[in-house]
């Protein structure tokens, strides 16, 4: 078992969402609470951002929230959470929540949540970052995703061994589980990351 002390969620800040998508990062942020895991997340004020560390600020848990200087001056940051972190850009604030964080879970999102999850697999391909990758595939959300890394691999643009980076959860319980059972990256791996 990992010792999971914090784990960085990465999650939609739309609004506009099926209630599905809600109710997952209320219970991830439930779980992760009771627990004591501490959520590294973005710092969103709406969104799921916002639900799983309301979630996880309700049940007794801790937020670190990571966010740029110039979000903060629009407001767009949960002004309720344990700790806020500003930092002066987006690449800042991927990095620190990496940095932070003893595992990733990526919910549901766009634009901004595939390329956060896409770059920490990527960094997971080259060993610069070896901590469990979890991909919570809530209402099958992620699926097109994984099929196009499923047919990345079969086409030799990624490795076999490269499809051990992540793993997909169906719950939150899941994800949580799998958080703590799944071994932390050989860093040697590095080597086979070129085809």
């Amino acid at each position: 078992m990992n010792q999971i002390h914090s784990v960085c969620v990465y999650s939609a800040s739309s609004t506009k969402i099926a209630s599905v998508y809600f109710e997952a990062a209320e219970k991830l942020g439930s779980l992760l609470a009771k627990q004591h895991i501490r959520l590294i997340n973005g710092a969103g004020s709406i969104g799921l951002m916002r639900s799983v560390a309301d979630a996880v600020l309700e049940n007794g848990g801790e937020v670190t929230g990571v966010i740029p200087h110039f979000m903060v001056e629009q407001n767009w940051h949960h002004t309720g959470l344990t700790e806020l972190i500003e930092v002066t850009s987006m690449h800042e604030r991927k990095q620190k929540m990496a940095n932070l964080s003893d595992g990733i879970i990526a919910l549901p999102g766009g634009c901004g949540t595939l390329e956060e999850l896409l770059e920490i697999i990527t960094w997971k391909q080259l060993g610069l970052y070896l901590n469990p990758i979890i991909i919570l595939n809530v209402n099958g959300f992620f699926d097109p995703l994984l099929e196009m890394l499923e047919r990345a691999i079969e086409e030799n643009f990624m490795r076999r061994q490269h499809g051990d980076i992540w793993k997909v959860a169906r719950t939150p319980e899941e994800a949580v589980e799998l958080l703590q059972t799944t071994p932390v990256w050989d860093a040697s791996i590095r080597k086979f990351a070129a085809i």
